[in-house]
């Protein structure tokens, strides 16, 4: 029976951890391909439902949150040391705000959804970047543009003023999404 109760919280232990190398998209999918899990199935659905890419997906993930399914923004802090609040309410894999995974869900359906599985959040991303595609313009493969809109949303892309955070994020999401592109290519996916 102990054997049992280590294999279960073996399972569960790796299903919170950051997978090893999240730079390279087969070794993520590969990494959380499993019994209880598919990373590459919920990519590649949550891609056909909205029509965006799975390297677009990914990367978005990767800048984010660095695959991590609890970030949250660091806490400020009061008189320099106690921890306070946080600066945003920004949380899981998404890092989306309560407010918009709130419009998501009442839009959606999917009021069971939590921003720290990773189907869901992939979804998630998903569907606000076809609704970027939708308000904007925005082609569903431009992942640098897909990725401003994202950071300062709808209404601050639409505005055009884009900080130098949203863009330096911008870049590196782009620059993970080639390479997300090259290597799920080669390995079959």
């Amino acid at each position: 029976m102990r054997w049992v109760f280590v294999v279960v919280l073996l399972l569960l232990a790796g299903c919170g951890t950051v997978p090893r190398n999240t730079r390279n998209a087969c070794a993520v999918f590969e990494q959380r391909d499993g019994l209880f899990t598919n990373w590459r199935r919920a990519a590649y659905q949550a891609a056909r439902e909205y029509g965006v890419p799975v390297p677009v997906l990914m990367a978005t993930i990767y800048t984010e949150s660095g695959f991590r399914h609890n970030a949250r923004p660091p806490r400020t802090k009061l008189f320099g040391f106690i921890p306070w609040t946080r600066v945003s309410t920004a949380y899981g894999y998404s890092q989306a705000l309560d407010g918009t995974w709130a419009r998501y869900q009442a839009e959606t359906g999917r009021w069971m959804a939590r921003r720290t599985d990773f189907a869901d959040a992939i979804r998630f991303i998903a569907w606000y970047h076809n609704e970027s595609h939708r308000r904007n313009g925005i082609a569903l493969n431009d992942t640098y543009r897909l990725y401003i809109a994202y950071y300062h949303g709808h209404g601050g892309y639409a505005r055009g003023n884009w900080s130098e955070t949203a863009r330096t994020g911008a870049k590196r999401a782009s620059a993970i999404a080639g390479s997300y592109a090259r290597q799920l290519r080669s390995c079959g996916s």
